[in-house]
């Protein structure tokens, strides 16, 4: 999902993959060791930024949009922009404040990576319970391999446990461990709701699962009215929460795993500024770049689900990442590990109903 692994040499060649390129993250040639690296400049020039079209908007009551964006008449409590020629796309700028996107960065973290919930790390470490406060601790997580004597059930057990750093791992016979703190950098996503098998690109009901969390829900629904046909009411079901460190992308893909498609995707954004890319039916064709940024909702729902979209680029430099707010709000002591980790990455939640 992440980086361009698996991308074949005909896919190198499409529309789509080389806009990826062009607003990839590169950096600069840099023989000495000892400088920090200096990330390639990129012409941001063709990216349409919505928070400025809105800015506008509302300071001017401006009917001058962009060639090709349109503004929903719709009773919502921000301006709602729509591509013309991508119906079912809506772009809310800044519909979640300041105290809404603190309160689901702490829950990405905290809540949202919880068993029965899944994630990146079930495949090789199983559950893994309490990471963000084990990373706070600056704890360890230790696998120990026992020996079982002849004649019983299983030749070995494996078992993940929590430790201190300087605590002993026990009397085994082999013993492998991992900083929590890696643990949480290398933490890619998280499963909320009906799970999803990434092997399978299904979903598996019978997986053991808890609701997506009340006051999820009714944010979600809030936010999907624009995109919503009348008089029916969006029903989370199931969410993907993506997480994004500098150099990740997320190549083109869809999102077509859902029984109906009229139902909206609904995208929030956390942390910081990352450029979005919407394109055709078809890779051949060339998309769209916008930025994302904290706050922002994108809705997906009808015709644009049948279009390949991605992230090629988040922004982590103090002059692009624009995550002033959020360093200002998580500015007290305990805080500090929710703004050491946002400052260098990025949250996506998006939220489905599967039936």
């Amino acid at each position: 999902m992440y980086g361009s692994d698996g991308v074949n040499e005909d896919s190198e060649r499409t529309a789509f993959r080389k806009t990826e390129k062009k607003y990839k993250l590169y950096y600069d040639n840099n023989k000495s060791s000892k400088k920090k690296k200096k990330a390639r400049p990129v012409d941001l020039s063709e990216v349409i930024d919505f928070k400025s079209v809105s800015e506008s908007f509302t300071r001017n009551n401006d009917v001058h949009l962009p060639i090709g964006v349109s503004k929903l008449e719709c009773q919502f409590a921000r301006p709602v922009f729509s591509l013309d020629k991508c119906p079912g796309f809506y772009f809310i700028p800044e519909a979640l404040s300041i105290e809404e996107q603190c309160r689901w960065i702490k829950e990405s973290l905290v809540s949202f990576p919880e068993p029965p919930n899944r994630t990146n790390h079930n495949a090789v470490h199983g559950a893994i319970h309490d990471l963000f406060n084990a990373a706070k601790d600056s704890k360890v997580l230790v696998e120990e391999e026992k020996i079982i004597l002849p004649g019983e059930e299983d030749a070995h057990t494996h078992k993940w446990e929590w430790a201190t750093c300087d605590e002993p791992s026990g009397n085994t016979n082999t013993s492998k461990s991992i900083s929590a703190s890696v643990l949480l950098r290398k933490l890619r996503w998280s499963t909320l709701g009906l799970q999803f098998d990434w092997s399978k690109r299904s979903y598996n009901v019978s997986l053991p699962h808890n609701k997506i969390p009340d006051a999820l829900c009714e944010v979600a629904k809030k936010m999907a009215s624009p995109a919503m046909p009348v008089g029916e009411e969006f029903q989370p079901e199931a969410a993907i929460v993506n997480y994004f460190a500098s150099g990740d992308m997320l190549g083109g893909h869809l999102d077509d795993m859902e029984a109906d498609w009229s139902k909206p995707i609904v995208s929030m954004s956390l942390g910081c500024k990352a450029i979005f890319l919407l394109g055709g039916k078809s890779r051949n064709d060339e998309p769209l770049a916008m930025f994302l940024r904290s706050g922002d909702i994108v809705l997906m729902a009808g015709e644009a689900r049948e279009r390949f979209h991605g992230i090629p680029r988040i922004f982590t430099d103090t002059e692009n990442a624009e995550i002033d707010c959020l360093e200002n709000h998580f500015s007290g002591e305990d805080d500090t590990c929710y703004l050491e980790y946002i400052k260098t990455s990025r949250i996506n939640i998006n939220i489905r109903q599967v039936y």
